[in-house]
């Protein structure tokens, strides 16, 4: 509860006005509830592991309840160790609503969203909170809309291939470590650290603003992960299909992400070749495979019959 109040208050609008001692209460559903039927007195089937949350149709009910209703209807609503109760269109908590909830040392936070507004965005940062998460290193950056992770070991020449992409007009998300994330359950997303956005270190120069050197356009915060490529030393990549007949992947956060391994020796362009790679996944995802092409042909020659 303490990490969706800290993370959220300023963007949810929420200000907490009772049950500060709850604040260690743990959200367990990554979703919200109205809790009229509960409010109503019917206790079958409630949600209580989600956020609470009370609008103008709650309220209205309640205040059209006698004293002693509505405060015992507080009573059975705190006692389901409910994470806390969000009071929308700064609905205003009357006193025994917050005797109560401290009480039970339930927090309400007020804010001055409309009900339909407060749930949305609250679900899509309750969703964002509770998504899988794991951090990589490695620098990613935006290919005409293909988000391409580039790893390698240290001194590899990540950065300077960073540097020849971004010359080339398109976008960095991030350097040296990239948080990944799952959004809706089936898309691989990744981003940068806050405390390093906009910034690269460059071996040899140091650290550099990628915004002031190359405009705000060679910048993103997020990007969904479509491509990863690792850097290996010639003579240390092994055996590399020369075809590209099978696609290989890598595992990130149970998803399956399509994975290439670029050799990199003197003389080699490694940007304009991550460059071409993320444009030959983008045929890929657009149903198009030269290598299956010419496999296609090659049968043919042999066999015209087929």
């Amino acid at each position: 509860m303490d990490r969706f109040y800290s993370n959220h208050a300023t963007p949810l609008g929420l200000q907490l006005i009772a049950g500060e001692g709850g604040l260690n209460r743990t959200i367990l559903e990554p979703t919200v509830n109205r809790p009229g039927l509960v409010l109503a007195g019917f206790h079958r089937y409630f949600a209580g592991k989600r956020v609470q949350v009370i609008g103008n149709v709650e309220t209205s009910y309640l205040r059209s309840l006698p004293s002693d209703t509505r405060h015992q209807r507080y009573s059975e609503l705190f006692r389901q160790r409910i994470p806390c109760v969000v009071l929308c269109r700064n609905i205003e908590a009357d006193k025994k609503m917050i005797q109560t909830a401290e009480k039970q040392s339930v927090p309400i936070f007020q804010t001055g969203l409309v009900t339909m507004k407060f749930i949305n965005l609250a679900t899509l940062a309750l969703e964002n909170l509770f998504a899988p998460k794991t951090q990589i290193h490695g620098c990613m950056v935006d290919i005409q809309g293909i988000g391409v992770i580039i790893q390698g070991e240290s001194g590899i020449g990540k950065s300077e291939a960073v540097l020849g992409l971004l010359e080339r007009g398109h976008s960095l998300v991030c350097d040296d470590v990239v948080c990944l994330t799952i959004q809706d359950r089936r898309e691989l997303v990744g981003t940068g650290k806050a405390i390093t956005r906009n910034l690269m270190e460059v071996r040899g120069i140091g650290i550099i603003d990628v915004a002031s050197l190359f405009g705000i356009a060679a910048i993103r915060s997020e990007m969904r992960v479509d491509l990863v490529v690792t850097l290996k030393a010639w003579d240390k990549a092994g055996d590399i299909d020369r075809l590209g007949l099978d696609q290989n992947y890598i595992a990130l956060l149970g998803l399956q992400v399509a994975h290439m391994d670029l050799p990199v020796r003197p003389g080699r362009d490694i940007a304009r070749l991550i460059e071409v790679a993320a444009f030959h996944t983008k045929l890929k995802l657009n149903g198009i495979n030269p290598a299956e092409d010419l496999q296609r042909r090659l049968m043919l020659q042999m066999n015209p019959r087929l």
